[in-house]
């Protein structure tokens, strides 16, 4: 355990720490611990946004699988970026001109139903479970790692310091972790990538002609297949990553932020330069990782390959850029599951407690005392489902969360805002079959069995070779949505014009007859 690590450490849960007393004082009513009153300008939610979606997955998962697997790591780059074209063209305007706090108001803006709104909130804490778990288990693996202490404290500490973050600050301190560990991650990858090119003379193309030589892998470390065997497995994959973000609660959350939709837009354009930036760069992090540090290396310090990106920075940059590179993706972790933990707390206090329960008939401060409340609970499951997790690559938890997403809330987000007939047997439908198949279908993969001891959950041959269930579990979701609607009454068809306009233009029926 050095002193310069510590330093950087101590530092980054200071800085934090500062944020969350400075956000206090601006917290008090219920807009404010959601969406930090609307008041984030483009440039800063685009920041935040970045700082929210560039997990550990990306940080540490990806970096890890591209060393690792060569070109089958970099799918999950090539998903992550794409996804964002969605998001902007179709999602992001009408999700802020229909909604309010959560992507459960968002739907009920068409079905008024408690119903509804409940099966969209298990949705949304389903999701934010386990990409919480993914987030805890780098964590618990990075903190390992950088000061020495066992993985059980490490998830600990971590869920302690996001628990704070939440409680005292709500959205207003999770915006601004996020904007400075986006920017503070932007600097350590750049570091990183100019390091690494330095060692092949600034010249890509030589970079990648060593690299065919450089694992024992040879030319086949830059081919498709290395991993992804099976190319419907390689699609399955792709459609969860390309399609899921659209259906990130936490995400889509971060719409809410912003004063209208032509900032919401101009967030999301931000967002995307900067993402896109990020996951170039992850291909230096990988090839630098396996040429530099070695597979061998990289597997002994932890058998996913989570620790390539920090143990690369040390072999570049000595203890310094080690211990900077640690802190931040400590940093990442802790802004993602603080807006995970928001998120999850939204959906148990505003959709179930607020809207199902007392029927919208809540004061502020109770709304207020409901989401801490439930940011606590939030905390404790997913610490309490991380410590038994350690084994798991967290790009195939975060890879599941994606498919969950794209299964259960993306048909019911399109079908709403495009489709007529859209009914809320259909919403119910599309969401609950989306999800359960999701989850039926992941429980018999390879993630979960595997003949090999160690290699996954249980012991034992999976009756699925599907790693990614989405090619099965997003046509199921759609499909549903489609019979649920059919095969049940119609609704009144001035609901969806009146939800239409307002999607598209952010003008309500009621605005103009006022």
């Amino acid at each position: 355990m050095s002193v310069t690590a510590i330093s950087f450490f101590v530092a980054i849960v200071g800085l934090t720490l500062v944020i969350t007393w400075w956000a206090s004082k601006r917290t008090s009513s219920a807009s404010d611990f959601y969406t930090a009153g609307g008041g984030l300008t483009g440039w800063q939610n685009g920041l935040a946004i970045a700082g929210d979606y560039l997990s550990a997955a990306s940080f540490l998962g990806i970096a890890g699988s591209i060393a690792l697997f060569g070109f089958d790591g970099f799918f999950f780059s090539i998903g992550y970026l794409v996804a964002y074209l969605v998001v902007l063209y179709i999602v992001a305007e009408p999700l802020r001109n229909l909604g309010k706090f959560t992507l459960a108001d968002m739907i009920t803006a068409r079905f008024d139903k408690a119903k509804v709104r409940g099966v969209a909130a298990l949705s949304t804490i389903t999701i934010v479970l386990f990409y919480m778990i993914a987030q805890l288990v780098g964590a618990g693996a990075l903190i390992q790692l950088l000061l020495g202490i066992p993985y059980w404290v490490a998830v600990l500490l971590v869920g302690f310091m996001m628990t704070i973050y939440v409680l005292f600050g709500g959205m207003t301190a999770t915006s601004w972790v996020q904007i400075i560990k986006a920017c503070l991650l932007m600097l350590g990858t750049v570091i990183i990538s100019f390091l690494v090119l330095a060692k092949f003379d600034f010249n890509i193309l030589t970079m990648f002609s060593e690299m065919k030589t450089a694992t024992a892998n040879g030319e086949a470390y830059l081919n498709p297949g290395l991993k992804y065997t099976n190319g419907l497995d390689t699609i399955s994959m792709l459609v969860a990553l390309v399609l899921g973000t659209a259906g990130l609660p936490h995400i889509l959350m971060r719409f809410f932020t912003v004063k209208d939709a032509k900032t919401a837009r101009s967030s999301v354009i931000w967002a995307t330069w900067i993402v896109g930036i990020f996951y170039i760069l992850t291909i230096f992090l990988g090839f630098g990782a396996a040429a530099f540090v070695g597979l061998d290396d990289i597997v002994a310090a932890n058998a996913a390959g989570n620790m390539a990106a920090p143990l690369l920075a040390e072999a570049l940059g000595g203890d310094i850029l080690f211990s900077f590179v640690c802190a931040v993706a400590f940093a990442t972790i802790l802004a993602v599951v603080a807006g995970l933990v928001l998120s999850g707390a939204s959906a148990l206090s505003h959709d179930i407690y607020g809207q199902i329960i007392k029927k919208g008939k809540v004061t502020e401060k109770e709304q207020v005392m409901a989401a801490r409340i439930g940011s606590i609970a939030i905390a404790v499951v997913s610490i309490i489902l991380a410590l038994g997790a350690q084994t798991l690559n967290v790009a195939f938890l975060v890879s599941f969360a994606f498919c969950i997403a794209a299964s259960a809330n993306l048909p019911v987000i399109l079908y709403t805002i495009y489709w007529k007939r859209f009914n809320t047997a259909g919403a119910i439908s599309a969401m609950l079959t989306g999800l359960i198949s999701a989850l039926v279908i992941v429980s018999m993969s390879p993630n979960v069995w595997n003949p090999v001891e160690g290699k996954a959950i249980f012991v034992g041959e999976p009756l699925i070779m599907l790693t990614n269930p989405a090619i099965i579990s997003v046509p199921l979701g759609f499909l549903a949505g489609w019979l649920g609607s059919y095969l049940s009454p119609s609704e009144d068809p001035a609901i969806f014009r009146e939800v239409e306009v307002k999607a598209q233009t952010g003008i309500s029926v009621q605005d103009v007859s006022h």
